[in-house]
């Protein structure tokens, strides 16, 4: 008899965030590894979880992870955790699943908190289509090559950065885009101290200066595409125009030419134009 992985989100912050799913599935599962053990007993605590929990991070991940496997075939049922948030997300975790999915082990997904949602969902920047990158390179000439290719992207872009090294990204990040592209610097997400501050790259600067405790916590940076167009302005335009085109030809027709009047993504347009 073969048991279960199960994969479990849990909170970045607020306890309170987690699901009642996640608490019953650690509750149940015979073995939760966890990133640091010594961190998820507080969250045991709280909620009163006894299972027994098992470093798994990505030291020993590799060199753990045939055991695991060996375990589950057996029967027992393992739940994995990271500090925060949804595992695997630039935390440990991948090449246990992979190996699982080879092995036909059934992996589930306990859905939950995940940081780069949380930040983009209030960030302001548009949500539509965007990339997450994990962590920029620590090396100041790698991380301006790398933010160099994202220059002319059309979507946003989505990052973690560390306390230690926020203040130079954001200095890159000015010499790259320019003082007008809107950046996002989401910290201690769900925590008392919760801050989501959108501008411009030089007032986001300003504001890490001023104190240093500003530059204190885990950081989401979420940088805006390079819009050609007034994104309010256009929708507005395509609101009025749509109806009057879709009446004369096909939707994806009508979708093809309000793309090219507003400057707003076709996809888009036609999504709207059939919901008519």
């Amino acid at each position: 008899m073969t048991g279960k992985l199960f994969i479990v989100a849990t909170p970045i912050g607020n306890l309170n965030d987690i699901t009642f799913r996640a608490v019953d599935v650690l509750k149940n599962v015979d073995i939760v590894l966890a990133e640091d053990t010594r961190h998820s007993k507080k969250l045991f605590t709280h909620f009163e979880i006894t299972t027994p929990i098992r470093a798994f991070h990505e030291h020993n991940e590799r060199e753990k992870t045939k055991a695991i496997i060996d375990e589950i075939h057996s029967g027992k049922s393992i739940a994995l955790i990271s500090d925060a948030g949804t595992p695997l997300i630039s935390d440990p975790g991948y090449y246990l699943v992979a190996y699982a999915k080879k092995e036909g082990i059934d992996v589930t997904p306990i859905p939950g908190p995940s940081a780069l949602i949380t930040a983009l969902s209030a960030s302001g920047l548009a949500s539509d289509s965007f990339t997450f990158f994990g962590f920029l390179p620590s090396k100041q000439t790698a991380r301006v090559k790398f933010l160099q290719k994202l220059i002319s992207s059309s979507e946003t872009s989505i990052f973690y950065e560390s306390p230690k090294r926020i203040l130079a990204t954001l200095t890159d990040m000015l010499s790259i885009f320019g003082s007008v592209r809107e950046v996002c610097l989401a910290k201690e997400l769900t925590k008392s101290f919760e801050t989501i501050y959108t501008d411009k790259i030089p007032s986001l600067i300003e504001y890490l200066t001023t104190d240093p405790a500003h530059q204190k916590g885990e950081f989401v940076i979420l940088i805006s595409s390079d819009d050609k167009i007034d994104l309010m302005d256009a929708e507005n335009k395509l609101d009025k125009l749509l109806p009057i085109l879709c009446a004369e030809m096909g939707a994806s027709k009508a979708a093809k030419l309000a793309a090219k009047i507003t400057g707003i993504d076709k996809r888009h347009c036609y999504k709207k134009a059939i919901e008519l």
